[in-house]
């Protein structure tokens, strides 16, 4: 039986069951992108140069649950 093989039930836990593995270990064992590092920084940097372009939580959760 291959990963293939499973139902979609069955390949949303295996990818729950890594996700969960691969957060409980070190900080800085799952390698970043520098590129992704850059981008993070950028937009933190954008954020805190211009806080009325972010949104809160809640605004968040609103905009989510309207498109859906």
């Amino acid at each position: 039986m291959s990963v293939f093989d499973l139902t979609p039930s069955e390949k949303l836990q295996l990818v729950q069951d890594l996700w969960d593995d691969l957060a409980s270990g070190e900080e800085g064992s799952v390698p970043v992108l520098e590129s992704h590092l850059k981008e993070a920084d950028r937009r933190e940097a954008r954020l805190e140069a211009n806080p009325e372009l972010g949104l809160t939580w809640d605004e968040v959760k609103r905009n989510i649950r309207r498109d859906k």
